[in-house]
């Protein structure tokens, strides 16, 4: 923990006391995406392939060593940026990418892990297959209202305590991350980024709940009938075990301790909805980087949230809840190296019909007219390995970028791409920001989770299948 602060303090004071004349630069210095080849986004295929291999072939070196090796690739962007477009580039990609990217990221991961971990459940829920698909129906149901990350980080713990008595378990925290993690935030612009994103842009807050409940429904109610059928399989294979007798927690009746933090998870939300609504001028630049001041407003309320969530919940029931900064180390760690190894990918996609990525943008029109079915897949496909909020703004653009035409005209386009964006965040393990902290949590519980490319063959063989028939019906 403390290496890895006196990293981040390292790479932000080397942002504060970069050249000063950025500040009054007349244009920012940006990477310019329409002149990257594919060899700009090989340190990012690195580190994806590192998070996939490495723990499989160099586990030990891995678990003692991946926060220098997502640095390492990082640096394997940067560097060359530095040599061919200059120190001011690589200084104002690196700023940019870390202050408005990662910073309030990290931040909201932190203070929502924090306060979920505050609730504990008391008491004996026993996880049947009825009750497993419940808390799956719950969670699905309030990702949409308090986010997927929210959602996920106040069921994961209960989740992981019902079942800790069962052989099998791996299938519940995959469909977690299906359901609570990914697509039941899809019906709101508080589920997900992209969708507060299109909000931002003048999407009407209750468009998505109205465009894409079908869709959504379609996805739930077949993935929550697949688990039942395969938990209850499972449950009787392993021969409808009961959790063994518990003295301590015998005469506990199911309730909840912490309740505090369900007021600060509410907190946590309209925190985020407030500061994306009002606007607070320029607080500060740093090598040529504007930080909005409702960025700033929002980080630090989010940091001051999670403080009394620490002050105000029982230590002890933290502890019983199995509680640790280690998800949260390991998160951070991880995507401190994802968001600068990824900056040329971002680039190369913004460029749209002038990047490297033209052939696939083009996909997108045929005649003039736009292909949904095409936006729903290239949306997807790029959102389940780079940021979805960044690639959801890229094809708003891309399919003509006025709310109102989207809205209406081009209503069924608007929703294929919110869709792609939000449902297909499930395919790997970074395509959605609570997907690689639900796998850290449970695998710190004991659970055995598959590999970066394991998880994606559940994905691939449950998923993907599904959104080929959701394409047939609805794109």
């Amino acid at each position: 923990m403390k290496r890895f602060s006196l990293l981040s303090g390292l790479c932000l004071l080397a942002l504060m006391v970069c050249p000063s004349v950025l500040l009054a630069a007349d244009h920012l210095p940006h990477i310019p995406g329409n002149e990257l080849g594919v060899v700009w986004v090989i340190p990012f295929v690195c580190m994806l392939l590192s998070i996939a291999l490495g723990p499989l072939f160099f586990a030990h070196i891995w678990e003692h060593h991946f926060g220098k090796i997502a640095v390492f690739w990082g640096l394997a962007f940067l560097i060359p940026c530095w040599l061919v477009y200059g120190m001011d580039t690589a200084l104002f990609e690196a700023s940019h990418s870390i202050l408005l990217d990662y910073i309030p990221f990290i931040v909201l991961l932190f203070s929502l892990f924090t306060v979920a971990g505050g609730v504990r459940l008391t008491g004996t829920l026993v996880g049947t297959p009825a009750v497993n698909t419940g808390l799956l129906a719950i969670g699905t149901l309030l990702a949409s209202w308090m986010g997927t990350t929210g959602a996920a980080m106040l069921l994961i713990r209960p989740m992981l305590a019902a079942n800790a008595h069962r052989k099998y378990r791996v299938h519940q925290i995959v469909f977690f991350i299906f359901l609570v993690a990914n697509i039941g935030g899809s019906l709101t612009p508080l589920g997900d980024p992209p969708l507060f994103l299109g909000y931002l842009k003048g999407v009407s807050f209750f468009w998505t709940l109205q465009h894409l409940f079908l869709k959504t429904a379609f996805m739930a109610i077949i993935l929550l009938a697949i688990y039942f059928l395969l938990d209850t399989v499972l449950y009787k294979k392993e021969g409808s075990p009961v959790p063994p007798h518990d003295p301590a927690r015998a005469d506990e009746k199911l309730g909840l301790e912490g309740k505090v933090n369900l007021i600060l998870l509410v907190g946590i939300v309209l925190t985020v909805l407030i500061s994306g609504l009002i606007d607070l001028g320029t607080a500060f630049s740093v090598c040529g980087v504007p930080v909005a001041g409702s960025s700033v407003f929002q980080v630090v309320l989010l940091l001051i949230i999670a403080g009394l969530s620490w002050k105000l919940t029982d230590i002890q029931s933290r502890l019983a809840n199995g509680f640790t900064w280690g998800p949260i180390l390991e998160v951070g760690k991880l995507f401190f190296g994802i968001f600068l190894s990824m900056i040329p990918a971002i680039a190369i996609l913004k460029a749209g019909t002038e990047g490297a990525l033209a052939p696939l943008i083009n996909l997108v029109f045929h005649d003039g007219q736009p292909v949904n079915a095409a936006f729903f897949w290239l949306t997807g496909a790029l959102s389940s390995f780079l940021d979805n909020a960044p690639t959801y703004v890229v094809f708003f653009n891309t399919a003509g970028g006025d709310p109102s035409t989207l809205m209406t005209t081009l209503g069924d386009t608007l929703a294929a791409i919110s869709a792609g964006a939000v449902f297909m965040g499930a395919n790997s393990y970074i395509g959605n920001a609570p997907n690689f902290m639900v796998r850290s949590i449970a695998e710190e519980r004991g659970v055995p989770m598959p590999s970066f490319f394991g998880y994606m063959m559940w994905s691939c063989g449950i998923l993907v299948p599904l959104f080929i028939i959701l394409t047939f019906i609805f794109f």
